[in-house]
């Protein structure tokens, strides 16, 4: 455990929390957390998951685009529920990433955690994407990933961020939770403002 780890739990935690909270500041953090985990994960020899760092910042800037300009209006995505063939598809591709990457980390790196390593990278990378989107179904993406990454990480012997990745699981619930209440509070409030049909 060094500095490092440290500020990227603490960055971390900062981020997800301002997820949860609909904070268009998490996007900012969150680019400082990528920094910090890109040097962190190198060093443990999780390579993918190092790649994923600097996609997740690219994701950042589309995200923080969407979150205040991409709605219909040009006001900002709201949350929702995605269509059943987006979510189709985000399956489809958190599979085709997984097994692409798997390929990759056992050709070319000496990783000892390839298939694990893979399967989190693609969870996250397409949670990410439908996070940018305001997705309510990319928490259960990130839930599924953080069951992943708590033992991974603790196999790596990277504690802390092991633990962050418990504090994740616990604001990915809470997440779950707010954007679904969230949804059917916009939900209520268009009902009473649509006109009523004569």
């Amino acid at each position: 455990m060094d500095w490092t780890e440290i500020a990227a739990f603490a960055t971390g935690a900062l981020c997800v929390y301002l997820v949860v909270r609909q904070h268009v500041g998490n996007f900012a953090v969150g680019m400082a957390n990528n920094a910090l985990f890109i040097w962190l994960f190198v060093g443990a020899g999780l390579y993918a998951d190092a790649g994923l760092q600097v996609v997740y910042l690219g994701l950042a800037v589309f995200g923080w685009w969407c979150w205040v300009r991409g709605g219909e209006r040009g006001t900002g995505v709201v949350v929702h529920q995605p269509t059943a063939t987006a979510l189709v598809a985000c399956v489809t591709a958190v599979a085709v990433v997984t097994a692409a990457l798997q390929w990759v980390l056992l050709t070319y790196t000496d990783s000892t955690v390839a298939g694990w390593d893979a399967v989190t990278t693609a969870l996250s990378l397409v949670a990410q994407f439908m996070l940018s989107r305001k997705w309510i179904a990319s928490w259960w993406f990130w839930i599924v990933a953080d069951l992943i990454y708590i033992p991974l990480y603790a196999h790596k012997g990277l504690w802390l961020t092991s633990a962050l990745y418990v504090l994740f699981l616990g604001l990915c619930v809470a997440g779950l939770v707010q954007w679904r209440r969230a949804e059917r509070d916009l939900e209520a409030r268009t009902a009473t403002t649509e006109p009523v049909a004569a």
